[in-house]
Formats: C-alpha cells, structure tokens, sequence
C-alpha cells in the first residue's frame, strides 16, 4: 500500500453497500395564515367565555385543531385539515362533538363562519 491509502472497509470503493434511511411522509400541519385565523376565532370565543382550551394534533393524514368548553371533556369542535379531499370536497371541516360535518369547503375562513355567534340586537 502506499502512503495516504487506507484499508477501512467503511471507505468509498471497499465494497460498502449503503442502505439509505426511509423518508417519513410529511405530517400535514396548519399554516401561519391557517393558524392565525383559527386563533383569532378562538381567543374571541375565549373572551365570550365560551371555550377554554385547545390541542393541535398533526398526522399524515390530517391536522385537527380541536377545541374544548373544559380540559377534561371531549372536544365540543375539530377543525380539520385533509389534503386529500382538497380537490374534492375542500381540505378544511368543521366537525361537531357527535362527529357530525358542520361545514366543509375550500375556504377556511368561509368554513370557520359556521362556529361564529350571530350579532344580536342589544
């Protein structure tokens, strides 16, 4: 051998057979925009002292927004985002606590109007 050559067999050309790492699939998430109309709606309702408390979950499939009268309850509301029926039905649904599709659509601040309380006249 000469000198600078090494007989590691993890170097290029030993014979190495490298097996790359699997890609996760990309979990869906809500964006900066996405998230900045669902938390205007929710601190407002937080104000009204309708809700109280949240939890975001994000999977491949879906992100869900999930919104709760109290910690320990289910979920009164999810808001949902499915990439999947994007060109179909629309990425974004409303979903009530029965599991009943409240609104579904392509716009999320359309969607989200069905969870606004009606002006009343004081």
């Amino acid at each position: 051998m000469s000198e600078g050559e090494t007989t590691d067999s993890r170097s290029a050309g030993a014979g190495a057979h490298v097996v790359p790492f699997p890609r996760a699939a990309p979990q869906v998430s809500f964006h900066r925009d996405e998230l900045r109309v669902i938390l205007n709606l929710y601190g407002r309702m937080v104000s009204e002292g309708e809700w109280r408390d949240y939890t975001i979950d994000f999977t491949r499939e879906k992100a869900v927004f999930a919104i709760h009268r109290r910690t320990s309850e289910r979920p009164l509301y999810r808001i949902e985002k499915d990439p999947r029926l994007a060109r179909r039905q629309g990425a974004y649904a409303v979903i009530a606590e029965t599991g009943r599709i409240l609104k579904r659509g392509h716009d999320l601040a359309q969607v989200l109007r069905v969870l606004e309380k009606p002006l009343r006249v004081v």
